[in-house]
């Protein structure tokens, strides 16, 4: 696949198509991580960690398992 830039704004923008991106499994709101290797671009989703939600469910988790004991040595 051959892909020009297009202008946007005062930059160039690489513009993927909904195909693409469904095969990616990447939607607009996906970060990416954009790095270069010799004369390539290389676009992947990045790896951003496990959310917010899983966070906050383990963080609630580890509270109830442990709250006193965490509590007692804050003192």
């Amino acid at each position: 696949m051959i892909k020009t830039l297009k202008k946007h704004g005062n930059s160039q923008a690489l513009v993927v198509d909904k195909a693409t991106m469904e095969a990616l499994g990447i939607d607009t709101d996906t970060p990416l991580e954009v790095t270069v290797s010799g004369n390539a671009l290389i676009v992947t989703p990045a790896n951003v960690g496990v959310g917010e939600a899983r966070v906050t469910k383990s963080v609630a988790k580890m509270r109830r398992r442990y709250g006193r004991a965490l509590k007692r040595l804050a003192e």
